[in-house]
């Protein structure tokens, strides 16, 4: 059986921190269930260079600019499971309460975009890879998803997704 007990220690945020700050590899998700804190919090506390932030109301802006990134992967990450799709983001379109993704890709389906509080782009190594993602986090600061650069047969990241991640981090988060 998993452990599932928080550390909620007062220090707890100063551990994740420093922890971050040495070594921002890991699933951000798990740290920050383990220090008692949101994943938006985690991400948050990840070094300037490993994150920068975009306000939530840019949402419309960054998927309409992936759809023109070709195949990436969406992940979504519950504490029960960790969903990867790889595809094309599909153009997008408000109605009815969600932000409607349909096309020809195995992307597709109704994001509640007034949910979303938070875009951030990162950088950092996951699981000794350098690797890009946007995540999108929700009210609750969790991540509702991430769509990451994908990577080329030899396992490096696509440079021209990395140069579309780099120019949409800078256009909307400084």
């Amino acid at each position: 059986m998993t452990d599932l007990s928080l550390d909620t220690t007062p220090d707890a945020r100063e551990k994740l921190a420093a922890r971050l700050a040495e070594n921002p590899d890991g699933v951000l998700e798990v740290l920050a269930r383990e220090h008692g804190v949101s994943t938006l919090d985690a991400t948050k506390m990840l070094p300037a260079e490993n994150c920068r932030f975009a306000p939530a109301e840019k949402f419309a802006d960054v998927m309409g600019d992936l759809t023109g990134w070709g195949d990436v992967l969406f992940i979504v990450h519950t504490p029960s499971i960790v969903l990867e799709c790889q595809g094309t983001v599909p153009p997008g379109e408000f109605g009815r309460g969600y932000f409607n993704l349909h096309g020809e890709s195995p992307i597709g389906g109704h994001i509640k975009a007034d949910r979303c509080t938070a875009i951030a782009f990162v950088w950092r190594p996951f699981m000794g890879r350098e690797s890009c993602s946007i995540q999108f986090f929700d009210q609750d600061g969790e991540t509702m998803f991430k769509i990451f650069v994908r990577r080329l047969e030899d396992r490096s990241m696509d440079p021209a997704q990395v140069a579309r991640f780099e120019d949409l981090k800078a256009q909307l988060a400084g």
